[in-house]
């Protein structure tokens, strides 16, 4: 399987359906500017350039991949337009890998971390419960014990909602009902998964955004409480992104970076839009790894974010 003897033929399959709006999008318009062209010149990188901006990398990435590029056809004065989409790939995929962004397939933690606890986090509608629901089942079917702690207890709905989730996965959760201390909640989910021995703690935290200071203050509230059982958690606090939002979802990074030290990202609804590109910028922009992506309705559509199939799904007409 060349390049993707470490990445399932099925993942790689249900990768390239997820991508498909971005990759048909992508492919069209880079088809129509190199039309007739056969040498990368100044009007072909300047084509590419706003190909990239309008599927949504960003302008900064977008410019950094340009200038990279550029570097490479310097080198090579007869570099063909046939040789730009190898040569694009490849420079994404560095950027990715700088931006440490994703070498794995399995749901897996660091052995000499148990339980492992991951915070997420989030505005309410980008898939955060629904993230939290697959992670648990993909980390369950990896062979590892989980716990939930509803911890966003600001919404009834989202009580209800992570124990629908927990039960879909068969997973326990461990919740107060709405207006319960977040804190509290999460104090008692560690403390639940240290007593069971469990592999990994996943924190459900609220999804507003109208005030950052107050946001602040819950996130670190949670944070000291669960201390005072594992020093060192959350080991990961994985900011959960709509990648549907294009843009959007950047502004958001910079929120909740602004509140707390997001460590994880993870992109939800790739697969119904064209917006793909976002995964780049993100990554770049805030210099944090894209940890999960997800690309379907399925529990398995939540994969472990690989950066070399991600580019070649993204990147390859084939």
């Amino acid at each position: 399987m060349g390049l993707f003897s470490f990445f399932s033929k099925e993942k790689k399959q249900d990768l390239d359906k997820g991508l498909e709006k971005t990759r048909e999008s992508v492919f069209t318009k880079l088809s129509k500017a190199f039309v007739g062209k056969s040498k990368v010149d100044e009007e072909v990188l300047d084509e590419l350039e706003e190909i990239l901006i309008t599927s949504d990398v960003g302008v900064q990435t977008t410019l950094k991949i340009i200038e990279r590029i550029e570097k490479r056809v310097s080198k090579d004065k007869y570099l063909g337009t046939n040789e730009l989409n190898r040569i694009l790939k490849e420079e994404i995929a560095d950027l990715l890998q700088e931006n440490n962004s994703g070498d794995g397939e399995d749901f897996d933690i660091p052995d000499t971390q148990r339980p492992y606890v991951i915070m997420v986090v989030g505005v309410n509608g980008v898939g955060k419960t629904t993230t939290i629901g697959k992670l648990a089942y993909n980390f369950k079917k990896a062979g590892k014990s989980v716990v939930l702690g509803a911890a966003d207890t600001f919404r009834a709905a989202a009580v209800d909602q992570i124990k629908i989730w927990g039960e879909r996965a068969g997973v326990p959760v461990i919740s107060q009902g709405m207006g319960a201390d977040p804190a509290s909640v999460a104090f008692d989910t560690l403390k639940s998964a240290i007593s069971q021995s469990k592999d990994v703690v996943i924190i459900d935290t609220a999804g507003r955004l109208h005030n950052k200071i107050n946001l602040m203050k819950e996130l670190s509230k949670i944070k000291a409480v669960m201390q005072k059982l594992i020093p060192d958690a959350p080991h990961e606090i994985l900011l959960v992104l709509d990648g549907s939002t294009g843009q959007n979802a950047i502004e958001q990074a910079k929120q909740f970076t602004a509140a707390t030290e997001v460590n994880a990202l993870a992109l939800t609804k790739l697969d119904g839009t064209a917006k793909g590109g976002v995964v780049i910028g993100i990554s770049d922009q805030f210099k944090i790894p894209v940890k999960y992506i997800g690309i379907g309705e399925k529990m398995t559509d939540l994969q472990v974010f690989n950066r070399t199939a991600f580019v070649d799904s993204l990147f390859d007409k084939d």
